[in-house]
């Protein structure tokens, strides 16, 4: 009866909101402008439409001076034309080149040798004659080279930059092409002249290097295990229309063979003001706001309607099989077909796989990875404009085939259509939900997400604030209607096996002359823009003694640190002890054992649904040093979740076969890691630091070890977890209750002395090159140079250093590797300040390309580490980036107790912000000269490379130091 009860309390607590009426509501503000709100809408966002068409989002957020910003266009690779495809994702990355007005330092003269090029394109493309085409490529090259001399490189990006832009990125999918940045809140308007110029004019500048660019992304794309079984699922499901026929990458061949014309022909028809939104969330006043945005966009011509593509398949009437290869572990997928997000078939989706796996107590949670029936399992939705798709994962245990993984998936999905699942579990996913969309409000980036992806899928606002109460109208009888009419024998089956990929695209080095970066010069857009003066926003640094609450608690005198949450409901509490992995390998083994694990009064399946009942997530967590346990839900039943989290920490039972089972699977995954490229590059970077030493990551436990364990051993690790003394973090409302209910339930310490701590050496960098084999199209190459250990004199020098010489689209590297040179997607280099006082700051480096321009990518590489080159405008842009960034910073809510816990693990004891402040504010050019010579020219680099041996220029790779080609074992120690 009880537990009863603290159901429908959870379920009260926020029925309030669900079942509310929602209406649509126009109304105008002072200025005139109209706009709609939703009634009942949490978020109070306003929806604006510009007499031109444009559609502006807007919702406040004032924790802090920031807007998230998106712009979204209406269209992707579905409107793709058959023979250009990738266009759509080409054409977004050319709108990061700049206008006629932006990027260029003589118009007049570029333009006409940008036609020349655009011309040769064409010629180009029609071209069947190998050499010829050649020819003209050269050509190509030669002209790009002489138009580079009167462009700008990276100046759209140099602008965001200037105004302290952060998370400067965008994407292309099906549907969409999303635009994205963060920028401090009295940057508004110059963001809007920014943004405003891009999108009124296409100027493909720069364009051949960008291509190659692009194409390397499409290598990444090749290099990519679930890539490959993503494209094979949506070709089986969508044989006839764009979702499947066309990827938003493109073909090798259209993308060494593009038509500028077309990608003007396909700009000039999409990007019309109509077809786009401004999406705003965060601190901003709505009145001024709209203004702004009028007073830039509202200028823009409306276009013709674009057309739309509608994908219309016919029906699946039978199972689609195929098969993918590739070196990585072996899988199953599965994926139905449902409808657009339009439909009742998206609102039935989102709910059926939250029934099945929702990571806590779904049937798939509790029937097969709960049970280790599997190595893994899951389920995922993808909800797109036209179609949806329902996709299921599989990892088999060591000896069970992919056709017994897929049945047992089909028979969790066989239980939906049966009924086969408690009531509450329906009641449960929706306040789930609801919980999720509370923390989205706390969340400008989710909340402008939720935004653009309504203006993109042509939802009303309305729809999206109904989307949780048209949910929670849904019945358990209309879900196993709903699951019998639409999941039947009309999927797709994908079989992931391991074994050669035949399918790779290997293509010869085009040979790019380097284009001029032309660093010092600046358009006159840009220096109109640094023209226009805006009031400085002031940094506020956290006085800790402040905002962290502290009081006594426990008969031991543990330290209980409080943050109230003004915002919601929400509560979270966290026991931190000091102890870690680095004290007891066997630890992480414990709390990773604790899942499968029942009590004397319930299953182990039984505790994860009570807790989901409760609607309480627990979770358990050990870095090095510390432990963590967290529970986080709604604040009345925070003390039911303490009462239930100390019954399952005290009265764990051992289960011999579930041990069994889980170092089963901890070897299988062992085993897959080193077929994972991902698994593969983690334990090369972990090589190249500790130089082939003993390291973390080696330092496991071995199979004969985990296999002499007596389970009863790490239940009474878990049993004895609370007799370390611990301190307690609370973010809620109600300090009181839970206060009282900790002390109630919970063991805070019976003075336990944690084992003495494992020293891991870290030494020093000595010039090694370490190569582990991998059959894929491109090579990896990271660079690891130890430096001294921390010193938090050094975090404002490094972090303007990293701005300007390698972290980002406007630094040095990203210039001369990508930009000038093309010969990489992914190129940084960055100082990486100690997480520790105890610990090491790195050098570190990264350039992934080609496998035939690596020795062109090492060489530009080395080339800058020994020599910087000096900026002095681009030194003062990154300068001004990295203040706005600290002055418009707050720390808020719960972050402002972590932002103090890691700053204690460095031996700080205030707001180091406030230093850097200062520090950086009198830095100069110099200054970033001195760091760069002494911590970073001439540094001994430990280096790891990661590719197809046969691909290899060695006689070039040798020069970079003694090569050393390492075993699986030599990398994972098993």
């Amino acid at each position: 009866m009880k537990k009863r009860l603290l159901i429908v309390g959870f379920m009260l607590a926020i029925s309030a909101t669900l079942h509310a009426q929602y209406k649509t509501i126009t109304k105008k503000d002072a200025n005139g402008f109209t706009y709609e709100i939703v009634e009942n809408d949490p978020s109070k966002a306003r929806v604006y439409t510009l007499a031109n068409g444009l559609k502006v989002y807007l919702a406040q957020n004032h924790d802090e001076p920031r807007i998230q910003t998106y712009i979204p266009v209406r269209t992707g690779s579905n409107n793709d034309p058959e023979d250009s495809t990738g266009l759509a994702h080409y054409l977004e990355h050319m709108l990061f080149k700049g206008t006629s007005n932006l990027g260029t330092v003589n118009w007049e003269v570029e333009k006409k040798l940008i036609k020349q090029i655009s011309d040769l394109y064409e010629a180009h493309k029609k071209e069947t004659d190998p050499e010829k085409k050649k020819a003209l490529y050269k050509k190509i090259d030669e002209i790009s080279k002489e138009a580079s001399q009167y462009a700008v490189a990276n100046e759209y990006d140099k602008s965001v930059a200037s105004i302290g832009a952060s998370g400067t990125n965008a994407h292309t999918w099906f549907d969409e092409t999303v635009y994205k940045n963060v920028i401090p809140s009295n940057e508004l308007e110059k963001f809007l002249m920014i943004e405003k110029e891009r999108f009124s004019e296409l100027v493909l500048r720069l364009f051949h290097t960008e291509l190659e660019a692009v194409y390397e992304e499409f290598n990444r794309g090749q290099d990519s295990d679930y890539r490959g079984t993503y494209q094979k699922m949506m070709e089986l499901l969508f044989p006839t229309t764009n979702y499947g026929m066309q990827t938003t990458i493109g073909t090798s061949d259209h993308l060494k063979n593009p038509s500028m014309e077309a990608i003007h022909n396909y700009f000039d028809e999409y990007y019309v003001p109509n077809n786009i939104a401004v999406v705003l969330v965060g601190d901003l006043e709505f009145d001024p706001t709209i203004q702004l945005v009028n007073q830039y966009f509202g200028s823009m011509k409306k276009g013709a309607q674009p057309k739309e593509y509608v994908a219309v398949e016919p029906a699946l009437t039978k199972i689609q099989v195929a098969e993918v290869f590739s070196p990585q572990s072996e899988r199953v997928e599965i994926g139905f077909r449902l409808g657009g997000v339009k439909t009742e078939d998206a609102t039935y989706l989102s709910l059926i796989d939250m029934l099945l796996s929702n990571g806590q107590a779904g049937l798939i949670d509790l029937d097969v990875n709960q049970k280790q029936r599997a190595l893994y399992a899951g389920s995922s939705p993808m909800i797109m404009k036209d179609y949806s798709v329902h996709k299921f994962t599989g990892m088999p245990n060591e000896g069970q085939s992919l056709d017994e993984v897929r049945d047992i998936l089909l028979a969790e999905l066989e239980k939906i259509k049966k009924g086969e699942f408690d009531e509450w579990l329906l009641d449960a996913v929706v306040n789930e939900f609801k919980k999720n969309s509370m923390k989205a409000l706390e969340s400008n980036d989710a909340m402008a997400t939720e935004m653009y992806e309504a203006f993109i899928h042509g939802r009303t606002w309305e729809e999206a604030v109904a989307e949780i109460d048209k949910m929670a109208k849904i019945t358990k009888a209309d879900v196993v209607k709903f699951a019998n009419e639409k999941y039947g024998d009309n999927y797709a089956l994908v079989y992931k096996r391991q074994g050669e990929n035949k399918d790779l695209v290997r293509v010869e080095n085009p040979g790019i002359t380097p284009i001029d970066l032309n660093r010092e010069s600046e358009s006159t857009f840009y220096k109109e823009l640094n023209s226009v003066k805006v009031a400085d926003i002031q940094p506020e640094f956290v006085d800790f003694d402040k905002a962290i609450k502290k009081s006594k608690i426990g008969k031991l005198g543990g330290t209980m640190y409080f943050i109230e949450n003004v915002t919601n409901d929400l509560a979270t509490v966290t026991y931190i002890a000091n102890v870690g992995s680095d004290h007891d390998k066997k630890l992480s083994l414990a709390i990773g054992y604790l899942d499968y694990l029942g009590t004397n009064k319930y299953s182990a399946a039984d505790i994860r649904k009570e807790f989901y009942k409760l609607g309480v997530d627990y979770s358990f967590s050990a870095d090095t040093e510390k432990t963590y346990i967290t529970l986080s839900g709604l604040k009345e039943n925070i003390p039911a979740g303490i009462s239930l989290l100390e019954h399952l920490l005290t009265d764990a039972k051992a289960d011999k076969e579930a041990y069994a089972n889980l170092v089963d699977q901890i070897l299988k995954s062992r085993f897959d890691a080193k077929s994972s490229k991902g698994g593969i590059q983690s334990a090369l970077n972990s090589y190249i630091v500790s130089g082939g030493e003993l390291s973390r990551f080696k330092d496991i436990l071995s199979e004969e070890e985990l296999k002499g364990i007596n389970p009863e051993e790490l239940v009474k690790l878990v049993h004895s977890f609370s007799d370390y003394n611990q301190d307690v973090f609370y973010y809620g409302n109600d300090l009181t209750t839970t206060k009282k209910a900790i002390e109630k339930h919970h063991n805070l310490g019976k003075n336990k002395v944690a084992p003495e701590k494992r020293v891991y050496a870290e030494p020093v960098t000595t010039g090694n090159v370490y190569f582990a084999p991998y059959d894929m199209v491109q090579a990896e190459i990271s660079y690891r140079g130890r430096e001294m250990k921390f010193d938090k004199d050094l975090l404002a020098t490094s972090s303007v250093f990293n701005n300007y010489f390698g972290a980002g689209m406007a630094s040095v590297v990203f210039q001369e590797i990508r930009e000038s040179k093309s010969l990489a997607y992914s190129a940084y280099a960055y100082y990486k300040n100690a997480g520790k006082a105890d610990r090491y700051n790195y050098v570190m480096a990264y350039v992934g390309t080609q496998a035939n321009k690596l020795t062109q990518a090492v060489d530009a590489m080395m080339e800058l580490m020994n020599k910087m080159p000096e900026a002095e405008g681009q030194f003062v842009n990154a300068k001004n980036s990295v203040l706005k960034n600290i002055a418009t910073q707050r720390y808020t809510k719960a972050q402002i107790f972590y932002y103090w816990l890691s700053l204690q693990e460095k031996g700080i004891d205030y707001d180091i912000n406030k230093d850097m402040y200062k520090q950086i504010q009198e830095m100069e050019m110099k200054d970033l000269v001195e760091f760069f010579n002494k911590h970073v020219k001439g540094k001994t680099f430990n280096v790891g490379l990661l590719g197809k041996k046969e691909n290899l220029d060695w006689k070039s790779v040798k020069k970079y130091g003694e090569v050393k080609e390492l075993t699986l074992e030599d990398l994972f120690g098993y």
